[in-house]
């Protein structure tokens, strides 16, 4: 619950209260406690009688239902924990004396209890330890009494003595792997065994080697798998196969993606029409030809649902046999295609799409910098080299850009949110394996691009799945709901705008003007900030409720089954389309697989994003490391009351503390600002602010900056 819904659930438990009572009890913005109070009323929290407002049903079930809830503890440190409710009803605080020694990701029972300290919120105890999670990655330390322990990632300040057998060799600082041999009803009581030794904690490599190892992310591949994919070692194309295809061999079809890309999933083409409209084609691996329902390269790319790339590493959802491989779209080699055909008109809008099985042969292997420089040349560059590269496709790229304008002009029209985010890309060194540079990832023409002719043929597939009522996977943005509203609401307030929306849930329309009147501005970063953390995530589920930031009606991810299976999912139901088969037939064979499909590939998709972006973490700290002492000029990205997150130009966010800022007590206002009420002096999103670099804990990934007075 929000900090308001909590004093509005407060004050009506002391008495009713009509909203001219809360309104004048509680000193809010009218318009902002109807918002609050219309949602906890939806949501049960709150009851209308005759005008006036009571607790809900939802605040009694605990007297209703005395029985446990099913969870899974998300958090722990020393003296708490969170546990997240199975039924996606929010997160339970339990404090360290109600515990009793359970784990991160531990499947548990708990109790709440009828008066929980904070008012209204959710507080309970471990009552069983259902599903024991026993496998930790950590860093070696000494216990309070002196003896070889170590500290599980993610646990703050919580130990375990070490077994001696497998520990020996192991030192303090090591990064390993531990299995839990032991448990008590105290952290304390727990003991461990090491199973796998990483190396020093101080270097990101070791580090992101035991994220993964606690994470329980499989590197290799089984041997059955390992065995099917040899089959395809030196493959090439079947030629009785590629007979059944559309051939477009002859067609100038090329890929474009990053230097380093070695799974190339996707290529295009692209021609003008005699009546001003365009042909657009988009060319994926057809992957599903090679792996089949069923087997064992099947079963194993379920399991995985993503490739996870990290650093300079990816973990393949594939054998390399087929994503480097028979799969990868590589230049001048033939290769078995998934096409999307559309047709679109003059001014971008698409009138007509139809999915083929094809054999191309890409042209060159187009990459992002090379193309961008070609299409908005620097003066006075000399282009001749790369213009030989591309010599068989040069004539599509001014084709190409046009068409890309005129998409965006619609994407615009319809609202489609354009968030400003930063990307980093770590420079790794070769040999020593560490982080020697980070710069900011940037975005050309080509890029953009890309991603908007893929959204085509996605939102295309999606179509194709939804007007046939055939079982799919799509890719859902719900909008966002009322509690994120108010969020948002607070802080347009604190940025000095005083936003009102026609409806509780504003449009994307709505939203987009917000992020065209302050960009470039100085409340840009907390608006777009504000607005990026209303959003729902999205996911797959076998069901259209469409895409909200792109404001679509549908969606899906159709173009890089290379590496991710919800690609390869309706690549396998469009296949049996186009053989002809019944939507009965459709609905028969793939309605418990797409089920299964959206809820793994969903769950799959949270895990990889949080690995990457802790091991991100890692390398930006083993950077910093070098950098100790050294004074920049950052951001202010985050504030809480305990201090500030600052981002420096570099993407690096390092933190400062309150304390160092406030010569008082911090007030913060609805995460947005922070004052200082003794100096007067205030810290706000995107405020510029001058900081030294004071420490880096590579094993935490965290960076501590001291404030530099101006």
């Amino acid at each position: 619950m929000t900090p308001l819904q909590k004093s509005i659930l407060s004050a009506v438990k002391r008495r009713p209260m009509t909203l001219r009572e809360l309104q004048n009890n509680l000193q809010v913005d009218n318009s902002r406690l109807r918002t609050t109070v219309s949602a906890m009323v939806a949501t049960g929290h709150l009851s209308v009688r005759n005008g006036t407002y009571v607790p809900g049903f939802a605040t009694y079930q605990n007297e209703a239902n005395p029985n446990t809830i099913p969870c899974t503890l998300v958090k722990l440190a020393a003296r708490f924990g969170f546990a997240s409710r199975d039924d996606g009803q929010g997160d339970i605080f339990i404090p360290g004396r109600a515990l009793h020694g359970a784990m991160p990701q531990d499947k548990i029972d708990v109790r709440l209890f009828d008066h929980p300290r904070v008012e209204g919120s959710s507080e309970g105890e471990v009552v069983e330890v259902k599903v024991p999670n026993n496998r930790f990655a950590g860093t070696v330390c000494l216990s309070d009494d002196g003896r070889l322990a170590v500290e599980p990632d993610g646990c703050r300040d919580v130990k375990f003595l070490l077994a001696k057998q497998g520990s020996e060799g192991v030192h303090i600082g090591d990064k390993v792997g531990i299995l839990i041999t032991h448990r008590g009803q105290r952290h304390s009581d727990h003991r461990a065994a090491v199973v796998e030794k990483f190396g020093s904690s101080d270097r990101a490599a070791e580090c992101a080697k035991a994220i993964l190892y606690g994470r329980n992310v499989r590197q290799e591949f089984p041997p059955e798998v390992l065995a099917e994919a040899h089959a395809y070692d030196n493959a090439v194309i079947d030629p009785a196969e590629a007979a059944h295809r559309m051939d477009l061999r002859s067609i100038p079809i090329f890929t474009i993606d990053s230097a380093e890309t070695k799974d190339i999933d996707d290529a295009i083409s692209l021609q003008k029409l005699e009546d001003g409209g365009y042909e657009l084609g988009v060319h994926i691996a057809d992957v599903s030809h090679y792996v089949r329902p069923g087997s064992a390269l099947d079963n194993e790319a379920f399991e995985r649902a993503t490739s996870i790339y990290y650093a300079d590493k990816v973990i393949p959802m594939l054998p390399t046999q087929l994503s480097n491989g028979i799969c990868s779209l590589n230049p001048e080699e033939d290769r078995l295609a998934f096409s999307c055909l559309m047709r679109l008109d003059s001014e971008g809008d698409i009138h007509g799409y139809h999915f083929v099985k094809t054999v191309i042969r890409s042209r060159v292997k187009g990459v992002y910098k090379e193309i961008n420089a070609l299409i908005e040349p620097e003066e006075g560059a000399d282009l001749t080299e790369l213009k030989d590269k591309y010599a068989a496709v040069l004539e599509q790229l001014p084709l190409m850009e046009e068409l890309y304008r005129k998409r965006l002009a619609l994407r615009r029209k319809r609202g489609a949110m354009e968030i400003e985010s930063d990307e980093a890309k770590l420079v790794i060194d070769p040999e020593s394996g560490r982080c020697v540079d980070i710069v900011k990832r940037g975005r050309g023409t080509s890029e953009c691009m890309i991603e908007e002719f893929m959204l085509l043929a996605n939102q295309c597939a999606a179509n194709a799945g939804r007007t046939n009522k055939v079982p799919f996977v799509y890719r859902v943005h719900e909008a966002p709901d009322a509690e994120k509203m108010e969020k948002l609401s607070a802080t347009l307030l604190a940025c000095g705008l005083n936003a009102k929306f026609k409806n509780p849930i504003p449009t994307q329309l709505e939203l987009a003007a917000l992020l065209d009147e302050t960009r470039g501005q100085p409340i840009q970063t907390p608006v777009h900030t504000g607005i990026l953390r209303s959003m729902q995530k999205a996911r797959y589920a076998p069901q259209p409720l469409g895409h909200y930031g792109l404001v679509l009606s549908d969606y899906a991810h159709f173009t890089s089954p290379i590496r991710r299976y919800p690609d390869l999912a309706i690549h396998r139901i469009l296949s049996e389309m186009l053989l002809g088969a019944s939507a009965d037939r459709i609905s028969k064979d793939f309605n418990e697989f797409a089920q299964r499909a959206s809820e793994q590939s969903s769950k799959k998709e949270v895990d990889a994003v949080r690995i990457e972006r802790d091991v991100e973490d890692l390398y930006k700290a083993e950077y910093m490391h070098e950098h100790l002492g050294e004074v920049y000029t950052g951001t202010v990205a985050g504030i809480t009351p305990r201090g500030v997150f600052v981002e420096l130009e570099n993407t690096v966010e390092g933190f400062v503390p309150a304390a160092q800022l406030c010569k008082g007590e911090a007030q913060v206002v609805d995460g947005v600002s922070m004052l200082d009420p003794l100096t007067g002096r205030s810290w706000m999103l995107g405020t510029s602010m001058k900081i030294r670099v004071a420490a880096s804990d590579v094993a935490l990934g965290r960076i501590d900056f001291e404030y530099m007075v101006e």
